[in-house]
């Protein structure tokens, strides 16, 4: 069965080219010219990518994306996000929305091509040979699940690679620009400042165990297994 992937843009144009470049590599193509159409297609045909324009009538798409990511249905769809913009700011704001990847127009269809088959190789890029426990935390790399005291985090590619780095370091610090490293698999654009809102998310989703990953200012991070049992 062929990989769907659903194309949300208003320009009549990107839709034929992303749709033509898309089905001759192999992939079924849906699209949506507005989001209200995008949303309702994501959650009744489950795409197994979405490819989300900035730019939209009637409601941005990064609201859309706030809505897939909300939706037990939509949550772990991969998303690309596109922009005219190419501003810092806008894939940064992508990013902390839950965006997997961006890219800017104009774009050249070779590229975006390679971002989706690595989204869509995900799981394999980050897997491990075994599961990987630290006190309350395991980490299952086959099954893509962090369970932290018994509860399932919901993690993107980007943040559950920086975990499997960080406890897989047995507490030694990790530089920034290694993670950069280390992520640019699933965040093709990673920089520090990429690298700080991914974990700025990730501490977000431990709650009261964020005290597990301490920062060195200027430095990077690293994993402390005592911080499991810290109320932060």
């Amino acid at each position: 069965m062929r990989q769907k992937i659903l194309i949300v843009d208003d320009e009549e144009d990107i839709i034929k080219l992303l749709g033509y470049n898309l089905g001759k590599a192999g992939f079924e193509v849906i699209s949506a010219g507005d989001s209200p159409d995008a949303i309702e297609m994501a959650k009744s045909v489950l795409p197994d990518l979405v490819i989300l324009d900035i730019m939209l009538p009637n409601m941005e798409g990064t609201e859309v994306l706030k809505v897939l990511k909300k939706d037990t249905l939509t949550e772990k769809i991969p998303v690309i996000m596109l922009t005219a913009k190419g501003e810092e700011i806008d894939r940064v704001i992508g990013l902390e929305l839950g965006a997997d990847d961006y890219i800017i127009k104009p774009f050249s269809t070779k590229e975006l091509l390679l971002r989706v088959n690595v989204l869509l190789k995900k799981k394999d890029r980050v897997a491990v040979a075994k599961v990987i426990k630290a006190g309350l935390l395991t980490i299952d790399p086959e099954r893509f699940q962090v369970i932290i005291d018994r509860t399932s985090l919901k993690l993107t590619a980007a943040e559950f690679k920086l975990i499997v780095e960080l406890v897989s370091s047995n507490g030694r610090l990790l530089g920034r620009e290694y993670l950069v490293k280390r992520i640019s698999s699933v965040d093709t654009h990673a920089t520090f400042r990429t690298v700080d809102t991914h974990i700025r998310r990730l501490r977000m989703k431990l709650g009261k165990y964020s005290g597990c990953i301490e920062t060195v200012r200027g430095i990077g991070y690293r994993f402390r297994e005592d911080g499991l049992k810290c109320d932060n």
